[in-house]
């Protein structure tokens, strides 16, 4: 009798577990790093031929080699051109540059895809990536203020006083120099257009679920208003620029 009540109690502990075990599922963190994880996101900043950003990417797994992906960025853009001028009949005065018009900056948001050209191996190494974007792109303009001089009718005296910069009354003998940067928020002029990117991911970063990279290639913003940057150049209406970013962020499935 005794024998059967022990038997019995075996069997009840063993099938009543069951259920328990088969509803257990493993933390995330606890999973084999080689584990495919479905979602992924990263921020990070970049550096480019006019000037420097900021970015935000999310994305999510389309088949085990492809991710659809959708970013933002913030990007800051000076022409070529820009030359440091500064008054040499004053030692006070701070430098400027002469002819710019307005201050540049874009804001991207758009879609694409990225393309595992070569997976990581499970010791390490680096994954490389193809990757394009396309979406909708603004730029935003802010007018550049100086400080302008104002001789009295004697040349014996000045003033100095702010103004917005205009290339038929201020030139470099009656610059002052550059004037706070605040100044002029609120005649921002406001450029819709479209952007396009493609470029190139090397994830060099040692576990699958953080993501570590270096990323570079060109984008392409088109702006159908025309910008314009500095006094003596045409509005622009393309910039083409060429990037490196670094980026870090981490994969997920939940």
């Amino acid at each position: 009798m005794q024998h059967s009540f022990f038997t019995l109690f075996v069997l009840v502990v063993i099938f009543g577990s069951v259920p328990v075990m088969a509803q257990y599922e493993a933390p995330e963190d606890t999973l084999p790093d080689n584990v495919l994880l479905e979602k992924q996101w990263s921020i990070g900043a970049l550096l480019h031929t006019n000037g420097w950003g900021l970015k935000f990417t999310k994305g999510h797994n389309v088949t085990a080699l492809r991710q659809f992906m959708w970013e933002a960025e913030f990007a800051t853009y000076k022409s070529s051109k820009e030359v440091r001028s500064i008054n040499p009949y004053f030692s006070d005065s701070k430098s400027y540059f002469y002819g710019k018009l307005n201050y540049l900056w874009f804001f991207r948001g758009g879609v694409g895809q990225q393309h595992i050209l070569n997976r990581k191996p499970y010791w390490g190494g680096v994954q490389l990536s193809w990757l394009y974007f396309g979406g909708v792109s603004l730029a935003v303009t802010k007018p550049v203020y100086l400080y302008i001089i104002y001789f009295n009718s004697g040349y014996t005296d000045y003033e100095v006083g702010e103004e917005r910069y205009d290339p038929e009354v201020h030139f470099l003998d009656n610059i002052y120099g550059r004037g706070p940067f605040l100044s002029g928020f609120s005649q921002l002029g406001f450029h819709p257009g479209a952007y396009v990117k493609t470029g190139l991911e090397f994830e060099y970063g040692s576990k699958n679920r953080q993501i570590s990279a270096l990323e570079t290639g060109a984008i392409l913003d088109i702006s159908p208003i025309p910008v314009a940057i500095m006094a003596d150049n045409p509005k622009q209406t393309f910039f083409l620029t060429l990037y490196l970013s670094i980026q870090f962020g981490k994969r997920y499935n939940k």
